[in-house]
């Protein structure tokens, strides 16, 4: 049977069977294959999308808004400053305006009720940019990515390993994503900065249905074993304190991806980070945090960064991609 997604919200991929999952994937290779080739694919002349962040972004701002243009839409940008949402004015009042000026509304912020709130009152698709507990537009272009590397489908009975604080946004919806296609799935890290335990027993019980494993270890021989991925995020997120820098160093410090790290995964492994990492010491936070604990390079190192193996810009490309298949999907 055909898939059809319209109308739907996107707000987590335990939302979405593995079909629908499959469906988003080949949409978004082939609204890839379309940009790349210079092939007009405005199928969604004339419809508005409105884009919330009270977390603010490079990669989810410009994806959302370059595949607006690309589909024929016109975005407006609302920043933690322009939305009055949950201040001077309801979550659900806000869903109910908009959604009477907009086809679609995406938010980014904080915790996932915010996003469900909207959803429930907009009348319109509510798209999850990111929040505290999910980050699943991420996850389309991730898998992407893997499947660019080791082929359609190739992933299934592969494992793909998430180091360090493997309980945030990312390392959750990774986990999801992977139960649901039947990819082995290991978090590795420290037992402080695991996924919460409940979400971990729902991604067991969807593994058990399309033959994956969720594997959480502190050991990093075990966890990084056999891996075809290699995943890591830095260690203190948008959103957190910065006193927590000396805590996660200390806890995190030993899952590090370094070269010797990725020479116990598989021959053939991959490298792959969210984005922004610091990887150096460019940016004013890795400069602030070398300052003060002599670190260079955090969660992990330039030379795997920039090195052969890594997926890293190519992952940031298809960022693009993926968030235009969901907004064409659940708008057309």
């Amino acid at each position: 049977m055909a898939v059809s997604l319209t109308g739907r919200h996107f707000l987590k991929l335990l939302d979405f069977t593995p079909e629908e999952i499959r469906y988003l994937l080949d949409l978004s290779a082939d609204l890839k294959a379309k940009k790349h080739a210079g092939e007009p694919h405005r199928y969604l002349e004339g419809k508005n999308v409105a884009l919330i962040f009270e977390k603010t972004s490079t990669r989810t701002r410009c994806a959302f808004e370059v595949g607006a243009a690309d589909l024929g839409m016109h975005a407006v940008y609302l920043d933690p400053s322009a939305s009055q949402i949950g201040k001077k004015e309801s979550i659900a009042d806000t869903a109910r305006v908009l959604g009477r000026m907009f086809d679609g509304i995406e938010y980014r912020g904080y915790g996932q009720e915010r996003v469900e709130e909207l959803a429930e009152y907009a009348g319109v698709p509510v798209w999850n940019g990111l929040t505290t507990e999910f980050h699943p537009t991420q996850m389309i272009a991730d898998v992407l990515t893997m499947e660019e590397e080791f082929g359609r489908d190739g992933m299934r009975g592969r494992k793909v390993t998430f180091m360090g604080d493997a309980g945030n946004n990312v390392g959750n919806s990774l986990m999801v994503v992977c139960a649901k296609l039947g990819i082995d799935f290991c978090a590795c890290g420290p037992a402080e900065q695991m996924p919460d335990a409940q979400l971990v027993e729902t991604c067991r019980e969807v593994a058990a249905q399309t033959g994956a494993t969720i594997t959480l270890t502190p050991d990093v021989d075990e966890g990084v074993g056999g891996a075809s991925v290699v995943y890591t995020d830095i260690w203190v997120s948008m959103g957190e304190s910065a006193d927590l820098w000396g805590e996660r160093i200390r806890l995190l410090s030993p899952y590090q991806v370094t070269t010797e790290l990725m020479a116990k995964a598989a021959p053939d492994a991959i490298f792959m980070h969210c984005l922004p990492s610091f990887h150096d010491r460019k940016t004013t936070i890795g400069e602030e945090v070398f300052q003060k604990f002599g670190l260079p390079e955090l969660e992990v190192t330039d030379e795997v960064f920039e090195g052969p193996r890594s997926r890293v810009f190519d992952e940031a490309e298809n960022r693009l991609h993926s968030i235009k298949a969901v907004m064409l999907a659940t708008l057309r």
